[in-house]
């Protein structure tokens, strides 16, 4: 098992964060994993239809809703009551449900937070009450009432984005130097620096060597976040960059960390009179699979919910029948505690591998016919 400390990579290595069930959970002794050191709770288990509560961020985006379905459903075909609520992107909200699911008695709670930084009280009353927290694609900081991470690992994201958009530029833009611009996502969710930071230790050299030109300047994640994540702050900020910078050149490329965020740059780009731009993404949004397919967005990088919802799945099997959390991959410090993560792999599609990658996916392959 590997272990990471939070610093300003592992606190960006964010993971989604579940938290257990009330009373009767996982107690009060030991570290609720039923190693070596012989928890009572882990041995106990709970009821084969316990409520499970998940705690969404929101439904804005493809992967959440997928979330919600798949939860749903799987919960339900397992015996389980699920409890499925999603916060708007609202941080008070998410903390009134999770409230709402240690009330309801659940004995997980699986959290993908809104802020990685805020639910550090809340978190304690479930802990307090027995619940076990299992963090769902994004980390929990600051607080020890955090289980276990499912998440992909978000540098090696990163480093996939910026792969691809080098790979795309050498493709399709010919030789450099290339003309880029760098977008980040939200600031308050953990995942958003990390990814930027592992497209970085890619892109980086490349600007330093001149290969790659970032005509505005901007290149610390503070100036290129995109707050909310929010498709239209980004288009807004993509049309003040080609019309500030742009006006007498070509953009080549553009590194975008989510689907939603590259289809609002490219929209930008066509309404200056630019060529499409190399664009990366990230969630395989169906949207932007076949506008891959279709030759305009350059590339996603492949984050199947159905694995995220799966390898949860799995934990809470395994708490239920009392034989606690699986061995982690790795353990992340996220401020106050080692926290064990469970990586999973993600993978970059362009459409030169488009069809192998969703090669199990009828609902995708569908879209490139």
């Amino acid at each position: 098992m590997r272990k990471t400390t939070l610093g300003f990579v592992a606190a960006l290595a964010a993971g989604a964060i579940a938290l257990t069930g009330c009373s009767g959970g996982r107690g009060d002794t030991g570290d609720a994993t039923g190693g070596s050191d012989g928890t009572e709770a882990a041995a106990a288990g709970f009821d084969a239809d316990a409520t499970i509560g998940v705690s969404l961020p929101w439904l804005g985006t493809q992967n959440w809703t997928e979330a919600q379905d798949m939860f749903t459903t799987e919960l339900t075909d397992a015996g389980f009551k699920p409890l499925v609520q999603a916060a708007d992107n609202k941080v008070t909200q998410q903390q009134q449900q999770i409230e709402s699911m240690i009330e309801q008695g659940a004995k997980v709670i699986v959290v993908a937070p809104i802020d990685g930084t805020q639910l550090g009280s809340v978190l304690e009353s479930a802990k307090d009450a027995g619940v076990y927290v299992i963090g769902y694609d994004r980390l929990i900081e600051n607080t020890d009432a955090v289980d276990g991470v499912v998440q992909f690992g978000s540098i090696r994201t990163g480093e996939l984005q910026g792969q691809a958009l080098l790979d795309g530029l050498k493709e399709l833009k010919g030789d450099g130097p290339y003309n880029i611009e760098l977008f980040g996502g939200g600031p308050a969710d953990p995942n958003a620096p990390a990814f930027f930071e592992g497209a970085m230790s890619v892109l980086q050299p490349k600007i330093d060597d001149g290969t790659l030109v970032v005509v505005s300047g901007q290149t610390d994640f503070t100036q290129v976040a995109t707050a909310d994540w929010d498709n239209s702050k980004a288009q807004a900020r993509m049309d003040s960059l080609l019309s500030g910078y742009y006006s007498d050149k070509k953009i080549d490329g553009v590194l975008s960390p989510n689907d939603g965020i590259a289809r609002a740059i490219i929209t930008s780009a066509q309404d200056a009179g630019q060529d499409v731009p190399v664009v990366s993404g990230l969630d395989a949004e169906n949207e932007s699979v076949t506008s891959i397919w279709n030759g305009i967005q350059y590339s996603t990088v492949a984050k199947p919910t159905s694995d995220l919802v799966g390898k949860t799945m799995e934990i809470i099997t395994s708490l239920q029948q009392g034989d606690g959390f699986p061995e982690a991959t790795e353990q992340v410090d996220n401020g106050v505690k080692d926290v064990d993560v469970y990586l999973l792999d993600p993978v970059v599609v362009t459409k030169a591998n488009i069809k192998e990658v969703f090669a199990n996916d009828p609902s995708r392959l569908a879209l490139l016919n």
